[in-house]
């Protein structure tokens, strides 16, 4: 399909869904052709639960704290 900018400005949203389609739009400008209006290749959905499912380990000592953190957090405070 072609079609003048100024006219694809009122029908813009129109023909982006139908670019969305897969259908090919020519922008003119003094009936020449100047754009061309195209879907971009969509990557696939991917679930957001579970996504990275496999990709992400917990190492075994994450919650030990070091022993010398450890200390520092059971001292006594010095209200001074």
């Amino acid at each position: 399909m072609q079609i003048a900018i100024a006219d694809a400005k009122a029908r813009f949203a129109d023909l982006i869904r139908r670019a969305e389609s897969g259908e090919q739009i020519i922008l003119t400008r003094h009936g020449k052709p100047v754009a061309r209006l195209t879907a971009t290749a969509r990557a696939p959905d991917l679930p957001l639960i579970g996504a990275l499912k496999g990709r992400i380990r917990i190492a075994d000592d994450f919650d030990d704290l070091p022993p010398d953190i450890a200390a520092s957090l059971s001292a006594p405070v010095d209200p001074e």
